[in-house]
């Protein structure tokens, strides 16, 4: 389904074709984003990166040259800055490969990072950063991942804070790229129509053989769970709903119960159909949404409920939420939910990949995380080995009463209030 090689510079590539497809999306990763930062000197500075990227390079010398010629074929192109990795990509009709490649390679290896343009992109970033903290869905979600990794650079905002932008310079962002976009620390995907001359043509633009400045170079530091009480943080803001985000921490990628992880997640959480869904917004009109994800990272990950609850009712709510854990870790799953749950996952993944961006990114983020592929077709056949038995294992494991982090902007100061309820 997929062919891996290497360019001339070292950097991986992978080729996946999609049948009768007439597009191509072109996603270029590097292993880099906020967790790889110095909190104390470039926080933020990953995803400043970023946004520079599309500032202007030699041959393209504004944001509007880069745009029009984008524009000018139709493409759809955009980037997004991770914990762990950073993508930039552009979707194009097949036929313009090497338009495409020659706008991406521009901005890879010439921006100009204009100090002019940097300072005009902190009001940006800055703006961005209010926006997050402004937006109660968004701000819950950053503040679980700041309590449950507290103490790791995996835990602190992506973006930065308000003091960490004001405080970035010109020397600092380019010493941070020239440490990590280097091609031996990237992967180049394509996914759609691929021309025969496309090894060719990745050749001619892709040629950077930069290697890491090693006296920047750095690994991050890898998160050790020790917490052994349960936590909660109390977010105020005057809302008419409480924005909750409640969780454990959980498993890495390379974890064996990882695929089990995911099914209890559907089935507690994944869906209209979920045991959360039912019994919180169905039966009680608690919430308006509710929903249970899995977030996963080279070295840990987490078990995280999200939900928008009345604030007159949150007591009830959360009781609601920590009776179906405890009867989740307690009583396991039945054969039904388990067989619904695996369809459910395998639906889902094929919907998911019918999109270019979305098998690029598949393929891309696989290789760059756990340096392995598996094709879907593998990844389903791990989800459907899956028993009811390794379900009630990885609850059993995980959903513990010293592990809960309970986050939650709302009306509320009182922590006292909300700590007793948590007891699975």
């Amino acid at each position: 389904m997929y062919k891996k090689f290497a360019l001339k510079n070292g950097m991986p590539v992978i080729l996946v074709p999609k049948k009768d497809s007439q597009s191509l999306t072109i996603l270029v990763l590097f292993k880099v984003g906020s967790r790889y930062e110095d909190i104390k000197i470039h926080h933020g500075v990953s995803h400043f990166i970023e946004h520079l990227m599309f500032k202007g390079t030699k041959k393209y010398p504004t944001t509007l040259d880069i745009s029009k010629t984008l524009d000018g074929i139709g493409a759809e192109y955009n980037a997004y800055t991770a914990k762990d990795h950073t993508g930039y990509y552009i979707k194009a009709n097949a036929e313009k490969l090497e338009l495409v490649c020659d706008v991406l390679s521009e901005m890879l290896n010439n921006s100009l990072f204009d100090a002019d343009e940097i300072e005009k992109e902190k009001g940006v970033i800055i703006e961005e950063i209010k926006m997050y903290e402004d937006t109660p869905i968004q701000h819950a979600e950053i503040l679980f991942e700041e309590q449950i990794f507290s103490g790791n650079n995996l835990g602190p905002c992506i973006a930065g804070t308000i003091d960490s932008i004001k405080n970035m310079n010109r020397q600092k962002i380019v010493d941070y790229m020239n440490s990590f976009y280097e091609p031996k620390n990237g992967v180049i995907v394509i996914s759609g129509k691929i021309d025969k001359k496309a090894e060719k043509i990745l050749n001619n633009y892709f040629t950077q053989e930069k290697k890491a400045n090693e006296m920047f170079l750095q690994k991050f530091e890898e998160f050790k769970d020790i917490q052994n009480q349960k936590r909660v943080l109390l977010n105020y803001k005057d809302t008419k709903q409480v924005h909750l985000a409640l969780g454990v921490p959980a498993y890495s990628y390379s974890h064996p119960d990882l695929y089990a992880l995911y099914v209890l997640g559907a089935i507690l959480g994944g869906n209209m159909s979920s045991r959360l869904f039912i019994n919180v917004r169905e039966k009680r009109g608690l919430c308006y949404y509710i929903r249970a994800q899995v977030d996963v990272y080279q070295d840990t990950g987490d078990l995280m409920i999200r939900a928008g609850l009345d604030k007159d009712k949150i007591h009830e709510a959360i009781e609601v939420i920590i009776q179906e854990l405890k009867k989740l870790k307690d009583q396991g799953i039945t054969a039904d939910e388990l067989d619904k749950a695996k369809e459910f996952l395998k639906g889902r993944m094929i919907l998911q990949l019918e999109e270019l961006n979305e098998l690029a990114e598949y393929f891309g983020r696989q290789f760059i995380l756990t340096d392995k592929l598996l094709t879907p077709e593998e990844k389903i056949e791990k989800i459907f080995a899956i028993t009811r038995e390794d379900v009630s294992r990885v609850a059993s494991n995980l959903l513990k009463t010293e592990k809960l982090n309970l986050v939650m902007v709302s009306p509320f100061k009182d922590e006292k209030e909300f700590i007793n309820i948590l007891n699975i």
